[in-house]
């Protein structure tokens, strides 16, 4: 079974994927994202089509089950896995910035390419990372899903964009990023294009964003100076984690762009990414319980401002580790 289904109590889409719990456990000599496998050839970075994809561009028909108040429809998209390195072990902080940026590359070209699908309204390229988190392929990878609908968050986030845009004719997050330069205190790190920031409404205790300088709105308007930054910023933050415990530190890295083929949002939607690294601690999980889950209020029992002093000699720590 592979379709989406309508939520009318938070008018959101569920994704039903029951054919992903049949995915095989993988022989632990065998790596089909390392070229020895003879799955994949010779590659630097490379884009693999998911080979168990909860969205497709041939989805199947949606099972019988719908009516005139249960919706469903067909679960179209495109599922892709990102391979950032041939070598099984390598940690994306090992890579070189140079090869990070090839990296950012294949992003921007994959989001490119799949909004030229006008079924496609969402582009998400996202980075899960550890056991914790749910991930039983270690070969250094990420994900990009094309959705045809645009996910609630991005939704929220808009919605929020627009109005503060309408209200004061400014974009909502260049004003929060000018506010936190002014604050200093959660800025953790900064290079000519990106800030590193510890949000003052985190959610979790080391949650950073990477925020565009510039408003931009996804990769795709970016230079090549942008994107070599960003690729730096994206290295030393996930060092910086790693740094924090002297671990590899789980997360989920979640891109946020503008939506595609619908309505234009250049003037009020701004390029960002969020991380959302589970633990509070080297032993100690952050746990989303009831309050987060049931009824999305979150409690960070951490001070920001605490942990941004943290994270800041974390990313001094990985940064010396490099000289």
């Amino acid at each position: 079974m592979a379709e989406i289904r309508w939520n009318p109590f938070i008018k959101d889409w569920v994704m039903i994927a029951s054919h992903r719990q049949n995915r095989p456990q993988m022989p632990k000599d065998w790596c089909p994202f390392c070229p020895s496998s003879g799955n994949v050839p010779d590659y630097d970075v490379l884009k693999y089509d998911n080979d168990f994809p909860a969205l497709s561009q041939n989805p199947p028909e949606p099972d019988p089950v719908a009516n005139h108040f249960f919706k469903a429809e067909e679960a179209y998209g495109k599922c892709e896995v990102i391979l950032y390195s041939p070598e099984h072990t390598v940690t994306l902080p090992e890579l070189s910035e140079e090869h990070v940026e090839k990296l950012v590359n294949l992003w921007t070209e994959r989001f490119v390419e799949l909004s030229k699908d006008e079924k496609i309204k969402y582009v998400f390229i996202f980075e899960n990372r550890g056991e914790v988190v749910g991930v039983t392929m270690p070969h250094p990878h990420g994900q990009i899903y094309g959705y045809p609908f645009i996910p609630k968050k991005i939704e929220l986030e808009l919605e929020a964009s627009k109005e503060h845009f309408d209200n004061h004719n400014e974009c909502l997050m260049c004003r929060f990023l000018s506010e936190e330069q002014a604050f200093e205190q959660r800025i953790i790190f900064e290079n000519q294009d990106f800030s590193v920031v510890l949000p003052f409404f985190v959610e979790y205790p080391y949650g950073v964003y990477i925020i565009s300088k510039r408003h931009r709105q996804n990769l795709s308007q970016m230079t090549e100076q942008e994107k070599r930054n960003l690729a730096k910023a994206v290295r030393e933050t996930a060092g910086m984690l790693d740094s924090l415990f002297d671990t590899t530190f789980p997360y989920m890295m979640c891109m946020h762009q503008n939506p595609v083929n619908v309505e234009n949002t250049e003037e009020y939607y701004h390029f960002h990414i969020e991380f959302f690294p589970p633990m509070r601690s080297k032993e100690k999980q952050k746990f989303n319980a009831s309050s987060e889950t049931g009824v999305w209020a979150h409690c960070n029992t951490t001070a920001p401002e605490e942990k941004a002093k943290e994270l800041k000699i974390a990313h001094q720590k990985f940064i010396a580790k490099q000289g």
